[in-house]
């Protein structure tokens, strides 16, 4: 089902601050900012309209199905640690007519400040939903739901991997839940006058191409046409 289509330039400044168009963001380490604005006060936090915040922990259904809370957060159990999340709901662009692409995500991860770009855990839960028209005219969504087994950062952009827990009865994943197929997305979390954010998806691997590793995902290229994420970096 998912051929899916799966971008912006940063320049690093001093103190580990980014800045969209060059200049350094606050005096503060680790904060980014697009174009002349300041992010708020928390270093580190994007968000689609290029205003900090948090989006509320999400439940969601899709066909009846009963939706998902957000994960808890567990407190770091060192503040050394450094931990990352990115939360929201967004439509993606789909070229092809009769066809509505939602991606859920509330995922986490935690750091070892002195260790690779892996992170130590990763924790949280996305849903990716596609309604359709079929070729009798009427439509069905197909939905997976997806334990998160990675999340990566870096300035305004994300990828997140989980694998399969739950799907819509009768679609075309009911057999790769029984796999618990592993898939990819990816995020560019644009800042006010940025935009637009944009998503990719992996979707399943084709035949023949094994299981896609943790950590991994397409470019994100598709615009996002409604909602919106908010993406906290390491820190």
């Amino acid at each position: 089902m998912m051929g899916l289509i799966a971008a912006a330039a940063l320049a690093v400044v001093p103190s580990g601050a980014w800045a969209m168009d060059g200049t350094a963001g606050s005096a503060s380490s680790g904060v980014w900012t697009s174009g002349d604005t300041a992010g708020s006060g928390s270093s580190g936090v994007w968000t689609s309209g290029g205003a900090a915040g948090s989006v509320a922990p999400m439940g969601w259904s899709a066909g009846g199905a009963a939706g998902l809370g957000a994960s808890a957060v567990p407190s770091p159990s060192a503040s050394a640690v450094k931990t990352a999340h990115l939360k929201g709901r967004a439509t993606m662009y789909f070229p092809a007519p009769d066809n509505d692409i939602e991606v859920t995500a509330d995922a986490h991860a935690a750091f070892d400040p002195n260790g690779a770009w892996r992170p130590t855990r990763s924790w949280g839960t996305f849903r990716i939903s596609h309604r359709y028209k079929l070729p009798d005219g009427t439509w069905f969504t197909n939905w997976g739901d997806f334990a998160v087994d990675c999340l990566t950062t870096g300035g305004p952009t994300a990828t997140v991997t989980g694998r399969l827990t739950k799907v819509a009865p009768g679609g075309p994943w009911e057999e790769l839940l029984k796999e618990r197929t592993r898939m990819g997305l990816s995020f560019y979390v644009a800042g006010k006058g940025r935009g637009p954010s944009r998503i990719g998806l992996s979707g399943a691997p084709r035949p023949g191409e094994g299981e896609l590793s943790a950590c991994m995902a397409p470019a994100a290229d598709a615009p996002v046409v409604k909602g919106g994420y908010t993406l906290v970096g390491k820190r």
